[in-house]
């Protein structure tokens, strides 16, 4: 131990451990609104704790998933050889997601087009096949789920993590390299408060009208002027506020059946994650553009002023047209009349 640091083994391992307790505590957030056709959580938090795990730490955190996922499955009922079955199948989806995204060319920062697209595509679409595929089957082997039931808990088991994916891990990676802007003017944090209070009020007023719409131009506002760092905290505050409105059957989820309550949960978590990572990704792209346009131009504007005013004295004369009698040197004295 050098410098009062604890060797790389003890980190390691007390970051294994901090991720399990993580990965529990929020499963316990999801596990709570099991209002899913067979009792599965509308929205899995701990799939996307476990990928960003992965993205900013490693592999070497896969233990604290394996952990994490026995440890709340054990809790919710099924057998022992099933909760093993889902362990194994919560652990290996964010890992080969993590695989996939790396295959891609992801960067963690995730300021790119193709970041975000990977993320959706692979991260959340298809690495979380994995869990789905894994936990039904062990559900319909030990007795838990009918074989005809397979394929309605395989979707929502499904789309539950994936849409854990797109809703914590950008948050999650966002949070990651945060920092307190500098020089932002009074009038901008004015904007950012009112930018919370309008999404919160947005979000909440699901609970009383069927408007499930009206969050989308918070959603906008916040991708525009705050790109990602705006878009995800954004994003996170609606899902939580409207799966309380699920839970409770009130305003756009009264008086429905609860399975169409679920997959018009899904729906509208899939639109606002579509709607706020490719939004504020987009316009993150389009600022770039635009500063190092900027700095192109800063930089072409110093090379002419270094290269200083152009003398024209001594230009090459223009071409003569055909036919044309080629002008005289009249500082030789000779005028028209001296060159006959």
């Amino acid at each position: 131990m050098r410098h009062g640091r604890l060797p790389r083994h003890v980190t390691t391992s007390l970051q294994i451990l901090a991720l399990a307790a993580v990965y529990v505590g929020a499963a316990k957030l999801g596990l709570p609104q099991e209002l899913s056709p067979g009792g599965i959580s509308p929205l899995w938090p701990p799939a996307g704790f476990a990928l960003a795990a992965l993205l900013l730490f490693g592999l070497r955190m896969w233990p604290g998933i394996a952990i994490g996922a026995f440890c709340a499955n054990v809790t919710a009922g099924p057998s022992v050889p099933a909760v093993l079955a889902i362990t194994v199948g919560d652990t290996l989806a964010p890992i080969c997601a993590y695989h996939l995204l790396h295959r891609a060319g992801f960067h963690v920062a995730a300021q790119r087009l193709r970041d975000v697209l990977a993320l959706i595509f692979l991260g959340a679409l298809a690495g979380m096949v994995v869990s789905a595929t894994i936990g039904s089957s062990a559900l319909v082997l030990t007795g838990r789920l009918p074989a005809s039931g397979f394929w309605p808990r395989w979707s929502v088991w499904w789309a539950d993590d994936a849409r854990g994916v797109l809703v914590v891990t950008p948050l999650l990676l966002v949070l990651r390299s945060v920092r307190l802007p500098r020089g932002v003017t009074a009038l901008h944090w004015v904007e950012a408060w009112a930018l919370a209070g309008a999404t919160i009020a947005a979000a909440l007023s699901v609970n009383i009208s069927a408007f499930l719409f009206m969050v989308f131009p918070c959603l906008i506002w916040a991708a525009f002027r705050f790109q990602l760092a705006g878009a995800a905290p954004c994003q996170l505050a609606i899902s939580t506020l409207v799966m309380i409105a699920l839970a409770n059957r009130t305003g756009a989820f009264a008086h429905r059946e609860p399975v169409l309550n679920v997959i018009t949960f899904q729906a509208f978590n899939l639109a606002t994650a579509l709607t706020a990572l490719l939004l504020s990704v987009i316009i993150a792209e389009r600022n770039r553009t635009q500063q190092e346009i900027r700095q192109v131009c800063g930089q072409l504007a110093e090379l002419v002023a270094e290269l200083g005013p152009v003398d024209t004295t001594h230009r090459r004369p223009p071409p003569r047209k055909s036919g044309e009698t080629p002008p005289t040197d009249d500082t030789n004295g000779a005028g028209p009349e001296g060159a006959r």
